[in-house]
């Protein structure tokens, strides 16, 4: 048997889990001193209450999370001799993969009939909720893990993330944007355009003035690299800002037609800390990224 791993930076919640049958590992976030895990702590993320304490001046933090935390997730299903395939967000971004490796290596000397297998989404938060989705649909059609990693090989790369930030204090305290020139600011209305590279990092490719500019933006990324999109998951991911994530959709729908499902998701908390309230992505199929 094969156990299907997410971890909650995907934006996959416990519902759209359940869809897949798939087990979400919580990544946590800090506020005053207090350690906070998604799904675990709390049954359903309050949006809007999480950003508006962002908006309110409020900053957390984020963390790894431990060895022994990685064995609580991955050795019951070794344990009970199945294997796993874990997607992910971007190894890039993060050094909790360096105490998963500990722990998968661990569990491995302990189960060694056992496999354990990895896809990076070289992405966080809507890029990595589109590939979870649609890894999840391969594997609900009966596609084996070997067919869905021979997949990944070629289409991680072929999913497109960009996106644009409300308020650049988030990322300028967190330093996670490459090419970012932090003194912009919002005062003259300034808003980057971000997109997640094929090496998983988040890079900066211009910026825009005002919302509605930085929302025309995102849709001529999608004219300008799409390709085969209507065939595959396509969504719009915010932080807390559903009617500027509508109207993009609006503007999509204007420009492309309406004969393709589109899918709006919340930005989750931990990578929302980074983010900051009022942003929107498209995420889409692409010709690279």
């Amino acid at each position: 048997m094969l156990t299907f791993f997410t971890d909650t930076d995907t934006d996959i919640t416990p519902a759209v889990a359940a869809e897949y049958g798939c087990r979400l590992i919580s990544m946590p976030y800090s506020v005053d001193a207090k350690t906070v895990y998604p799904y675990v702590d709390f049954d359903t993320f309050d949006a809007r209450e999480f950003y508006d304490m962002l908006r309110s001046g409020v900053l957390p933090t984020t963390s790894a999370i431990s060895k022994e935390r990685y064995i609580e997730y991955f050795e019951p299903e070794f344990a009970a001799g199945n294997d796993i395939l874990y997607v992910h967000f971007s190894r890039a971004m993060t050094i909790t993969f360096n105490a998963m490796d500990e722990a998968v290596a661990e569990l491995k000397a302990q189960y060694p009939a056992r496999n354990f297998h990895e896809i990076d989404t070289k992405g966080i938060t809507t890029i990595s909720y589109t590939l979870v989705r649609e890894i999840g649909d391969l594997l609900k059609a009966g596609k084996t893990v070997e067919e869905v990693l021979e997949w990944a090989e070629t289409e991680v790369d072929r999913f497109a993330m960009y996106f644009f930030a409300d308020d650049l204090k988030f990322f300028r305290r967190s330093g996670r944007v490459s090419g970012l020139a932090a003194t912009m600011g919002t005062l003259i209305g300034i808003r980057p355009i971000i997109y997640m590279s094929q090496e998983g990092k988040m890079v900066s490719c211009g910026k825009e003035k005002g919302r509605l500019k930085a929302m025309e933006r995102l849709v001529q990324e999608v004219a300008d690299l799409g390709d085969g999109f209507k065939s595959h998951h396509f969504v719009i991911g915010h932080t807390d800002a559903p009617e500027l994530a509508q109207e993009v959709g609006r503007m999509i729908r204007e420009r492309f037609g309406d004969d393709f499902p589109i899918e709006y998701v919340v930005c989750n908390p931990t990578a929302g800390s980074h983010a900051g309230p009022n942003g929107v992505s498209v995420c889409f199929h692409a010709k690279h990224r």
